[in-house]
């Protein structure tokens, strides 16, 4: 069986980037992963970087980072699935309840029910990576081996 995740509202809203479960990391502290994740696209530079670590919500930090007026790291493509473990990794140590939450999800597919998102979530017909959901597996693993 598969676990589906997209509104932070829902059962598994956690699992969501745009959920409020702060945490430090990179001598920071981010408001959410998705405000991680989007400032680590311009690494470097100060400007972009704090502008999105310090947006005000979720939607504002991913609207700033998605912007191509802003210039978008060279190696990006290849590091930020890496990227993304760090603040889901850092995400699940730090919140022992949606650590928990996750753990007990052993075995189930965590699928991201991101319709517009063919890489991070399923896409519409199903057929996207749902890199989130895989990185959030891993994740799983990683802290169940942990305990």
């Amino acid at each position: 069986m598969a676990i589906y995740f997209y509104s932070t509202t829902d059962e598994f809203g956690c699992f969501s980037n745009f959920s409020r479960h702060g945490f430090e990391l990179d001598g920071d502290f981010w408001k959410t992963s998705e405000h991680y994740f989007q400032a680590q696209k311009f690494e470097g530079l100060a400007e972009h970087y704090n502008a999105i670590r310090d947006a005000k919500r979720p939607n504002d930090a991913a609207r700033m980072g998605r912007s191509r007026k802003r210039p978008l790291r060279k190696d990006w493509e290849s590091v930020k699935d890496d990227v993304m473990r760090r603040a889901v990794l850092q995400k699940f140590t730090i919140h022992e309840d949606i650590r928990e939450l996750l753990l007990s999800t052993e075995g189930e597919e965590l699928v991201e029910d991101a319709t517009h998102d063919y890489y991070w979530g399923c896409g519409k017909d199903g057929s996207g990576k749902n890199m989130l959901g895989r990185i959030l597996m891993e994740v799983r693993d990683q802290l169940s081996a942990a305990t």
